[in-house]
């Protein structure tokens, strides 16, 4: 309780903005100053964009119509040193759906740098239509529209994001998609949007456990329409070998994993965190399942309760990162929406204990998604414990309320 009413008094709007426009200007300087180098290599030596480079080549395979090449990680590093040739020698696992090439055909037309430019506005407009959206319906946070525009450009999952050219921006919309078709009521439409995330499907993990154990059936149907619809645009445009030589790819991923994540102090999911924790690959598997399980079964009981719809779908946000078996710190970019939800309740809930407590929670996640790097030293991930931490107060919140009705 005194720790609570300590942070309440100590986090003020105006501390907030401060701490959020210096990690704004630290971060995007940084990212400035990496990029202002003559040709596509920045500062570090890494291709500007990094790995917007496989997207560019899907694109241009799709362009080509060669689906053989698809699923050819040596064919592919061939073609993208005719492509792009300052990035020759760059290498990446190709595990995307076909459908994910057709989508990037377009910016293939354009040179690379062009593409690359293209991409990251888009991405930038969608990141801050998902965030405007958002923060529209969260009543006690429109006071503070310059706070939240600050934290917003300050988010790390947003600054990686752009710095790494990902897609996770797309699925950022989806998610934003979904639970803006929940709060009007549109069960099929949020399915559709949770579907879509088939082109990462790592994502809709927790999505789909979630939802099925809470027995939202007509969400589970959009989902599924979605998925398939998404699927059968790659089927239809490359043909069946295609597809087998994907469902091939995502079957021996364990043989490529070591490529697939070289580093994994970027990593910010429970799978992560044992394996980074536990020496023993074998016993962090299994420490990871379970506490994946009980993540989810917390995840479920919140979806269940009678908590508002804001912490509900933050909390299966927050599960989405954790229960991830492969999650990068540019798909943090997802806890966007679920920052600005858990957010407002707390503000709107300064008599409850257990909001101080959400406030510092999501403080922290701003620095610990930064300290990955430190993990090769400490061995423990920060980011993790504090999401978790976020996930048990998504299912405290209807024992909060009723502490505060009792009141």
């Amino acid at each position: 309780m005194a720790m609570g009413i300590n942070v309440a008094s100590w986090l003020t709007a105006r501390r907030v903005r401060v701490h959020g426009l210096l990690l704004a200007v630290c971060l995007w300087s940084v990212y400035a100053a990496d990029l202002a180098t003559p040709g596509l290599r920045d500062r570090n030596g890494l291709i500007k964009g990094t790995d917007f480079l496989h997207f560019y080549t899907l694109g241009s395979i799709a362009r080509q119509d060669r689906g053989e090449l698809l699923y050819d990680m040596r064919a592919q590093a061939e073609l993208l040193r005719k492509l792009v040739p300052e990035a020759a020698g760059s290498l990446y696992v190709p595990l995307y759906g076909p459908q994910v090439s057709l989508l990037f055909a377009p910016f293939a037309r354009l040179s690379y740098g062009s593409a690359l430019t293209a991409w990251l506005a888009l991405n930038v407009l969608l990141y801050g239509l998902c965030c405007y959206t958002t923060w529209r319906h969260c009543p006690n946070l429109r006071s503070e529209r310059w706070t939240v525009l600050i934290l917003a450009i300050a988010f790390p999952g947003f600054f990686h994001l752009i710095a790494w050219g990902q897609t996770s921006g797309l699925a950022l919309v989806c998610f934003t998609l979904a639970y803006l078709a929940l709060r009007n009521r549109r069960h099929f439409l949020a399915g559709l949007a949770i579907g879509s995330l088939v082109f990462k499907p790592q994502l809709g993990l927790a999505a789909a456990v979630i939802l099925i154990l809470a027995c939202e059936w007509k969400v589970v149907a959009g989902a599924v329409a979605a998925a398939l619809v998404q699927l059968a645009a790659g089927w239809l445009h490359y043909g069946t070998q295609v597809m087998r030589d994907y469902v091939r790819a995502l079957a021996n991923v364990s043989d490529v994993l070591a490529l697939l994540e070289p580093r994994a102090y970027q990593m910010h999911s429970l799978r992560a965190f044992w394996s980074l924790l536990v020496p023993w690959p074998n016993i962090a598997l299994v420490l990871y399942l379970i506490s994946a399980i009980a993540v989810l079964g917390l995840a479920v009981r919140c979806w269940k309760s009678q908590a508002p719809l804001g912490i509900r779908y933050a909390t299966l946000l927050f599960a989405t990162v954790l229960v991830a078996p492969h999650l990068t710190v540019y798909d943090l970019v997802l806890l966007a929406p679920a920052v600005l939800l858990v957010g407002d309740w707390a503000m709107g809930q300064k008599t409850v204990p257990l909001a101080a407590t959400v406030r510092l929670l999501l403080y922290l996640c701003y620095f610990s998604f930064l300290l990955g790097p430190l993990v090769r030293f400490t061995h423990l991930q920060f980011s993790v414990m504090t999401m978790v931490a976020l996930i048990w107060v998504g299912w405290r919140v209807p024992a909060a309320s009723a502490y505060r009705d009792a009141a």
